[in-house]
């Protein structure tokens, strides 16, 4: 195989990745992922697309892993860092799985209802034999059969209750429906729960005797069952309804997991971080400013108020950002960091001086 990874280490990856968890590695994870090395092997058919979703259906599940292969086949990994791969179809695709229109955009995937219901006709099931679902399990499976284990297959991004009940409520409508019909979102939220946890343990069991372990769009590593939750519609309501409408189904998510982590995405989603850094079985929480991954030096007490409440902390950027957040908060300990470098050179300097 000409992907530059071998046993041994991954079995640094899972023992250091689970001391990380467990809150006893004294140093952050570290993960580089540096383009440019010598795959060893031809050219694929098919070149890769970081958003799965654009393959036409015409293009296999086998020419799609072969492609991914190839795009790992070029890559180094760096100190925490592992070959893994990503079913791309957008942000909460459970939104297709369970009748919503697929939509190509402009490097991006939407989702919209054939046309818009009234919150009370909606009724959403779990379907074993929507397309977008079989097309995922179809292409996982191809990677199974590929790699043995040896690549990390990610869940694919099946998004969160209240974002996935906005695609067929969009616009001001689900906002409205909260004071309008709020028994009926809480209805719908906990049903697209049960169906959410239908499609995830799907996939679980799909993969669960070839994964080495469970990662879902950021590779953060993890033994248990793990998944980076969200609810990106709560930038737009208060805490008090946030309380009301979003924490009650991700404390029944956290506690279903091992090691649950939260999308924190942007200014907008802070005035909840007390009720979610309330859950006790959540472990971490990930900042992603709007600004980009430069601005992350930049919030200090937001990242001091998640270590003192005994949570994990993602960061992403080059290593001046690690840098600054490490200083911030006096040791790197609890931080995983996915970055970016402009060298090899570079990112081992970055390694050794954290640690790894």
């Amino acid at each position: 195989m000409s992907i530059s990874f071998d046993s041994r280490r991954w079995e640094c990856v899972i023992e250091n990745s689970e001391a990380w968890w467990k809150g006893e590695l004294k140093r952050p994870l570290m993960q580089f992922y540096i383009p440019g090395r010598d795959p060893e092997r031809p050219e694929p058919s098919v070149p890769f697309n970081p958003i799965t979703a654009f393959y036409d259906r015409s293009v296999s599940a086998e020419e799609i892993v072969d492609a991914w292969d190839y795009q790992l086949a070029c890559t180094e990994f760096l100190g925490d860092a592992f070959p893994y791969v990503w079913p791309n179809f957008g942000p909460g695709v459970t939104a297709a799985f369970v009748g919503a229109n697929l939509e190509l955009g402009n490097n991006t995937v939407w989702f919209h209802p054939n046309h818009i219901e009234e919150i009370t006709h909606l009724d959403f099931k779990f379907d074993p034999d929507n397309y977008w679902f079989l097309r995922i399990k179809d292409i996982c499976k191809a990677a199974a059969e590929r790699w043995n284990g040896s690549v990390q297959v990610s869940t694919t991004d099946i998004g969160g209750a209240l974002d996935i009940i906005s695609s067929f409520r969009p616009a001001e409508n689900l906002l409205f429906d909260l004071v309008d019909d709020p028994d009926t979102v809480k209805r719908l939220t906990w049903q697209v729960h049960d169906i959410w946890w239908s499609y995830f343990e799907e996939f679980a069991v799909l993969m669960e005797k070839t994964n080495p372990g469970f990662t879902s769009w950021t590779p953060i590593f993890s033994k248990g069952s793990s998944y980076m939750l969200q609810c990106d519609f709560s930038a737009m309501i208060s805490p008090d309804m946030f309380e009301e409408f979003a924490l009650p189904e991700l404390q029944a998510s956290c506690k279903r997991m091992v090691n649950p982590f939260y999308h924190l995405d942007g200014p907008g989603e802070i005035p909840h971080l007390d009720h979610l850094l309330s859950i006790s079985e959540l472990k971490g929480i990930q900042w992603v400013p709007t600004k980009g991954p430069a601005d992350m030096k930049n919030w200090p007490e937001l990242y001091r108020k998640i270590r003192n409440a005994g949570k994990l902390i993602q960061i992403a950027g080059t290593p001046d950002v690690l840098d600054a957040v490490v200083e911030q908060l006096g040791s790197g300990e609890g931080i995983v960091f996915i970055g970016t470098a402009d060298s090899a050179d570079a990112a081992m300097e970055c390694l050794r001086r954290h640690g790894a």
